[in-house]
């Protein structure tokens, strides 16, 4: 049977391989890169189970089915996964962590455990396929897969809590901190729509397209990374 390990250790053999928004075809063993986080994890899946999760269609013909990390969320909240928690996530390998999309069309984040607190993920652009961190990070699903047999490491894992972020919420977030971002983005070249202090679509549309710029996760959310390169203080 497919073990965690082995979801990882096919993902870690990927390492420092080259980002790009493209579609993978998930049935080709041969494939070395470039990925994005939602191909990269449905690609690994793919090639162990012989099945296709976290696409757009999962019933698709894996040559041309579009991996998304929205449809890893959908795959998440709808019982396709089997949800799991931050501990198991830090303790076992092979298990998916997924962030949403902050609009439709946008890109989320997904990644994928070693079991020591590690990730394996495809970063973002200029960053490529490289370790990460489970913990001290925003995810909205830890998930795992069906038919993979799952063994956690013993002991008791060190969580840190998430950072202060921004992200597009109903209602959209307002404040003083989001006019400075938005005053940041502007003078960066990068127009945030009305400088209103909510932080709605336009606003994360003009962060994601500076995170693509900035060899940041492109995922629309504002934390401490994207505040340092915006140039602003964060709490």
């Amino acid at each position: 049977m497919v073990t965690g390990l082995d979801l990882y250790t096919l993902a870690a053999t990927k390492k420092n391989q080259k980002y790009a928004n493209v579609l993978v075809p998930k049935d080709n063993p041969n494939w070395n890169g470039p990925w994005d986080c939602a191909e990269f994890v449905s690609w690994v899946a793919y090639q162990k189970l012989k099945k296709l999760y976290g696409c757009v269609n999962n019933q698709g013909n894996p040559a041309t089915t579009e991996a998304y990390s929205g449809a890893w969320v959908h795959d998440a909240s709808n019982g396709t996964l089997i949800p799991t928690n931050e501990a198991d996530a830090m303790l076992t390998a092979g298990v998916v962590l997924v962030r949403k999309p902050p609009l439709p069309g946008h890109m989320g984040h997904v990644a994928i455990t070693d079991g020591a607190g590690k990730t394996m993920e495809a970063a973002g652009t200029g960053l490529g396929v490289r370790a990460g961190n489970v913990t001290g990070r925003v995810w909205d699903y830890y998930c795992r897969l069906p038919g993979v047999s799952y063994s956690s490491n013993p002991g008791t894992p060190r969580l840190k809590p998430p950072p202060s972020v921004i992200r597009l919420e109903q209602p959209n977030v307002k404040g003083p901190k989001v006019t400075e971002i938005q005053q940041a983005l502007k003078a960066a070249g990068f127009d945030p729509g009305k400088i209103d202090g909510a932080y709605g679509p336009h606003t994360t549309a003009a962060v994601a397209a500076f995170q693509t710029t900035h060899r940041l996760v492109a995922d629309g959310v504002v934390g401490p990374a994207t505040a340092r390169a915006l140039k602003i203080q964060w709490p």
